[in-house]
Order: C-alpha cells, then sequence, then structure tokens
C-alpha cells in the first residue's frame, strides 16, 4: 500500500478515529461507560422496526443466494430476540468494572509505591460471521472495559449490522461518548478485511470469530496482535474407574445438547477395561439421540452396521453436527497422546471414580480446560460466573479460555515516588 493510498483508506480513517475515541474513553469513569449501555438497551428496543426492516433485506439476500435454513435462522432478527439482546446488554452493565483494578502491590524496601492496574487495551477489531447479535454483544462488552470497537461482520448481515451500528452510536453520542467508540468497518470485500488486519499501531488486537479458516486466516495474516478463538476438536475419555451411568450421561449432554457450538465433543475415547460393557450402553444411547459413530475396529464390532469406519479425518474434525469419532484406548495415557495429537486446546473431559487417574488426566492434557466427570458444554463465560463473553480464546498468550472483561484489559504500573533518584 503506497502512503498516499494509506491517507485516502477509509477503513485507516475509521482506526484512526476509533483510536482517538479510545483515547477519551480510557479515563472515564463506570458511571459514564454504564450510562452509554443503559442508552443502547434503550435504543434497541425503542428502534426495533428499523432494525427488522433492515434485517429482512439480509434475509432475502440469503434466501435468494439458496442458504440453508439454519444460516439463515441464525441472521434473523425479530423483535423477541432483539428484546433479549437489549437484556444481554442490561446484565452486562450489572457486571464489575475491571478498569482500575489493581491487580497487585506492594511498597518496595526503597519506600516506592509501586501498583499494577488493569486499563484497556484500547482498538479492538472484531471479525466475525453470520449472527448480528453479535455486533451488539462485542460492542457493549468493550464499551464496558473502556475499549473503542470496530466491527467487521460478515457481508451476508451488512443491512444488519449497518442498522445495528447506527442505533449502537448514536445512543452512545447521545450518552456524552464519542460515537467513535463504536464503527462498522467500511466495506463488504476481503479488501477491508485485510486492511483492518494491517493496521498495526492504530488497532490494538483482532479477535476473529467464527469457523475454522477465517480464524485461520486472521492468525497468519494478519500484522495485528491476534487473540486466536476457539475451534472446538473436544474429547470425553472413559476411564476404565468410570461410574458407567453417569459416562453414558456426560457423554451424550456433551455430544447432542447443542452440537454446533465449540464446546460440544466430537471424539470419545473409552478404555478398553470397560469396552465391552461400555461400548453397547454408549451407542443406544447416542444413536438414540440422533448421533451418528465414526469409530474404530472396536467401536464397529460392538456395533455392527451402526458405526461407521473412523479414519485420520474424523480424529481431526470438528463436526459441529450430530457425528462424534469414537476410539477405544488401551489406558489413559493412550487416551492423552490421541488428545494431544488431535484436538485444538479446546475443552477435555474425563469420567473417573480415581482420584488418581483423574490428577494425571489434569496434569497431562493441556487444553484451556479439562473437565473432571462434568460436560464439555461448561466451557462458556455465563457458566463460568463471568456473565459474559467475547469469544474463548484457543491461544496461551495473555487470555485463554473464555475471555470476559478482565480479558479485554491490559495492565500497566504505577510507580510513585518522594524525590526518589536511582
Amino acid at each position: 500500500m503506497t502512503s498516499s493510498a494509506s491517507h485516502t483508506s477509509p477503513v485507516l480513517e475509521t482506526a484512526r478515529r476509533a483510536r482517538e475515541a479510545a483515547a477519551v474513553l480510557a479515563p472515564l469513569p463506570r458511571t459514564a461507560r454504564d450510562a452509554a449501555l443503559h442508552a443502547i438497551a434503550d435504543a434497541l428496543v425503542e428502534r426495533t422496526g428499523e432494525l427488522v426492516a433492515a434485517n429482512a433485506e439480509d434475509i432475502a439476500r440469503a434466501r435468494a443466494a439458496g442458504t440453508a435454513e439454519s444460516i439463515v435462522d441464525r441472521l434473523t432478527l425479530t423483535p423477541e430476540r432483539i428484546a433479549a439482546i437489549a437484556a444481554d446488554v442490561r446484565q452486562v452493565v450489572a457486571l464489575p468494572d475491571p478498569v482500575g483494578e489493581v491487580v497487585r502491590g506492594s511498597t518496595l524496601p526503597n519506600g516506592l509505591d509501586l501498583r499494577q492496574v488493569r486499563v484497556p487495551l484500547g482498538v479492538i477489531g472484531i471479525i466475525y460471521e453470520a449472527r448480528p447479535n453479535v455486533t451488539v454483544d462485542a460492542a457493549a462488552l468493550c464499551l464496558k472495559s473502556g475499549n473503542a470497537v470496530l466491527l467487521r461482520g460478515s457481508s451476508s448481515a451488512y443491512a444488519s449490522n449497518s442498522a445495528l451500528v447506527e442505533v449502537l452510536r448514536d445512543a452512545v453520542q447521545s450518552a456524552g461518548l464519542p460515537a467513535d467508540a463504536v464503527q462498522l468497518v467500511p466495506g463488504e470485500s476481503r479488501d477491508s478485511v485485510r486492511e483492518l488486519m494491517r493496521a498495526r499501531g492504530l488497532v490494538d488486537v483482532l479477535i476473529p470469530r467464527g469457523g475454522a479458516s477465517l480464524i485461520r486466516t486472521v492468525v497468519e495474516e494478519s500484522t495485528v496482535p491476534v487473540i486466536e478463538t476457539g475451534t472446538g476438536n473436544c474429547h470425553v475419555y472413559v476411564d476404565e474407574a468410570a461410574d458407567l451411568d453417569m459416562a453414558v450421561d456426560i457423554l451424550v449432554n456433551s455430544k447432542a445438547q447443542r452440537p454446533s457450538v465449540c464446546n460440544a465433543a466430537e471424539t470419545v475415547l473409552v478404555h478398553a477395561g470397560i469396552a465391552e460393557k461400555f461400548l453397547p450402553r454408549a451407542l443406544e444411547a447416542l444413536t438414540q439421540a440422533g448421533v451418528i459413530v465414526h469409530g474404530d475396529a472396536a467401536w464397529q464390532q460392538a456395533g455392527p452396521g451402526l458405526v461407521a469406519p473412523a479414519t485420520d479425518e474424523d480424529w481431526a474434525t470438528e463436526y459441529l453436527s450430530y457425528d462424534i469419532a469414537a476410539a477405544v484406548v488401551p489406558d489413559l495415557d493412550a487416551a492423552v497422546a490421541h488428545i494431544r495429537r488431535w484436538t485444538s486446546g479446546h475443552t477435555e473431559a474425563i469420567v473417573t471414580t480415581s482420584q488418581a487417574a483423574a490428577r494425571r488426566f489434569t496434569q497431562l492434557v493441556d487444553s484451556t480446560t479439562v473437565a473432571v466427570n462434568a460436560s464439555t458444554r461448561f466451557t462458556d463465560g455465563g457458566q463460568f460466573g463471568f456473565g459474559a463473553e467475547i469469544g474463548i480464546s484457543t491461544q496461551k498468550l495473555h487470555a485463554r479460555g473464555p475471555m470476559g472483561l478482565p480479558e479485554l484489559t491490559s495492565t500497566k504500573y504505577i510507580l510513585t515516588g518522594d524525590g526518589h533518584t536511582r
């Protein structure tokens, strides 16, 4: 990009305005940010009609393009859904404010007072797919934590997102905050996404939310720091010492309670010592739940005609559907080895009555969340009591696991002396 092009780029100009807005937001008290969030919630309800009308354009375009109805449903805004989104914003208002929190502090031996305090990250770019509710969720969480936000949704929701951001900006401005604290990244082509990914120095961090290909593209091509969020190739390991009733319940819940989300289980591993007893029960329960099993030789033998042969592709797949890969392993260490090879680092669960087995599994498995005798479906900011989340980070720097408000902050050190010199 030439310097003259960069000066006229709408994307970079949007990022510059966001940076100016972030500088205004950072020192504001909680009351100012909460007032803006209340204004947003009220405005969403008051302007429901125009939001539904804009959303209808996206829905018509999606259906004309032959989009699957499941995707159309995720795209759809109704008055009831908008009311629920507004209620979610009000819940964000009630969450503890992370900005200004003292993470640690002490008086040094030389008398200097040292404090590490939470501060906003600055400008956060969110690149996401399909669901327009993410537009409001992301904006609310970023504002609550004192950040300006740049929103780049998918082209399929462009009319909906444009209308939503107009409502958000008007509400933010009515509360006395800069409207540029919330902006839609201009453009519907991939060029605007690439510009956002290369706006280093103007954008502090990017958070991609969507499918594996979107996340991989942002991680590999961005020069702006990226917090990688979660594809979920999650595993359930049923140990030799498992309570079989519990194991069946946890397996079915992990897989079938909502299969299209990142914390749904995609592989089940069973200790060989209980395979003969457990596999028929598991197959019956999974089949009743509508799940198709892609299994190794042991699973195929346990369910002739019910189990499709599993390949390396199955072990690597995040199905997001009523499918699960299944294998019998000789012991816990073999289960861990399988998980280490194929996991995306999201969530793994062990079902066991053995404290030693649970302890070894939690020590050896390196994922954001390791569940003992609990469903993988609990890996979620709301379920963890964080109130809300911007995504589930599967990387290890700065933030890992469900990202609540504290993960949308950085820290700085404040050093106070009395004429101290070194």
